[in-house]
Parts: structure tokens; C-alpha cells; sequence
């Protein structure tokens, strides 16, 4: 199979990089010090959502964006403490790509995703975070902005995410999709191609855009 592509837009946490352990680690510490309970804090979807969707869901309004600061710093301040590493094939398949070709498109916020990237040497030329939507996946208007901001039709776009959420944004965003199964099991990702990982591909850059073939 091979997908032709004018526009890649790479889901962050998950897709190119994993920060599961300090998610969990700073999360737990954080309904900790707000007195949420175990029992109220499992019920929540944690990956793949802002941190304001989160806290709007376990705490009252007033409270949220003092909650929304204090998570952004914890899970900052966790980064050099091994909180974020590669996924397998991440730097290769980027490497490959032209830098006005790809965009990272994250549900976090924009300190974070950079302090997190900055971290494992990537540098997006173009990022959506969470502060430049007013609507978080599974809502298109991420990848939208991205694609815009590649200037590319949004249907000559191809998406890549880890998240059930990620991939119904990009469908109704009216793109193709490349689910990665590194946080979910493959059977629970619905896109047009389901791999385990970025190494899984390569991509060939051509005058008409980028070739992505999964690797024999």
C-alpha cells in the first residue's frame, strides 16, 4: 500500500514520542494535591485530550485554570527526568521529510510539547497546540489549522496518531489516516492503515509530494 501525501501531520505524545510514565506520574500527584480519588481519577480519558478537558471534568470551573498551570509545570518540570523518549522509527521518517512538509499537531499545550520535543532534538517548523484551538480532537479543527498552515488541502493530508480521538479528528477532517499502535491494541484503532510504528514506513519524497510505503 502506498499513500500520496502533500501534507504529514504527526500527533505528538504517543506517535512520535512516549511520555506514559510521566503523564501517569505527574497526573497521580496532581488529583493528589486537588483531593481527587483514585476511584474519580480512573474514570477519566487521559491521552489524546487537553489538560483543561481533564480538569473540567474532575474539578468546579473556578478551580480549572489554576489546575491546567499547575499540571503544565509538573509534567515541565518531570521532562529531564527521563520523562519523554523516542518511539522506534520517530527520527529516521522525520529525517526524511522536508520541514515545510510536516507539522506536529498536539493536544498539549505549546510550552509543554516543546519542552517535550526540544527534549528528544525535534524541532517542527510548524506546531498546534492546545492554546491555538478553541476545539480539542476528536473535533477536525486541529488538523485543519494545521493543514492551513501548510498551506495544503486538507485532503491531500495524511494524519498520524496513536488515539481513537486523534484518528476521528482527522477523518472528520476529511484526511487519511495512520493509526500507530503503540498505546492501543490494533483491533481499537479505525483508520486507512494500521501499523506498529513509525518504522514500520518509509517515505519517498517527489516532486508531487511524499510517497509513504510500508516497509516489505
Amino acid at each position: 500500500m502506498t499513500i500520496h501525501a502533500q501534507g504529514l501531520l504527526f500527533d505528538n505524545d504517543g506517535t512520535l514520542v512516549s511520555s506514559l510514565a510521566s503523564v501517569d506520574r505527574c497526573w497521580r500527584q496532581w488529583a493528589g494535591e486537588y483531593g481527587i480519588t483514585a476511584e474519580e481519577f480512573g474514570r477519566v480519558e487521559l491521552h489524546g485530550r487537553t489538560a483543561a478537558e481533564i480538569a473540567a471534568d474532575l474539578l468546579p470551573a473556578a478551580v480549572v485554570p489554576e489546575a491546567v498551570a499547575r499540571i503544565e509545570k509538573l509534567e515541565v518540570e518531570d521532562v529531564p527526568n527521563g520523562g519523554v523518549r523516542l518511539l522506534p522509527g520517530t527520527k529516521a521518517f522525520l529525517d526524511s521529510l522536508p520541514a515545510d512538509r510536516w507539522a506536529v499537531v498536539t493536544s498539549a499545550t505549546r510550552r509543554l510539547a516543546e519542552a517535550r520535543l526540544d527534549a528528544v532534538g525535534i524541532l517542527p517548523k510548524t506546531l498546534v497546540a492546545a492554546e491555538d484551538v478553541t476545539r480539542g480532537k476528536p473535533d477536525p479543527e486541529p488538523y485543519l489549522l494545521a493543514a492551513r498552515a501548510l498551506g495544503v488541502d486538507p485532503a491531500h493530508c495524511v494524519v498520524f496518531e496513536d488515539a481513537p480521538a486523534g484518528l476521528r479528528a482527522g477523518r472528520a477532517a476529511g484526511m487519511i489516516t495512520v493509526a500507530l499502535a503503540t498505546t492501543h491494541q490494533a483491533h481499537e484503532l479505525d483508520a486507512d492503515l494500521v501499523v506498529d510504528n513509525l518504522s514500520a514506513l518509509s517515505a519517498l519524497v517527489t516532486d508531487g509530494g511524499v510517497e509513504i510505503s510500508v516497509r516489505p
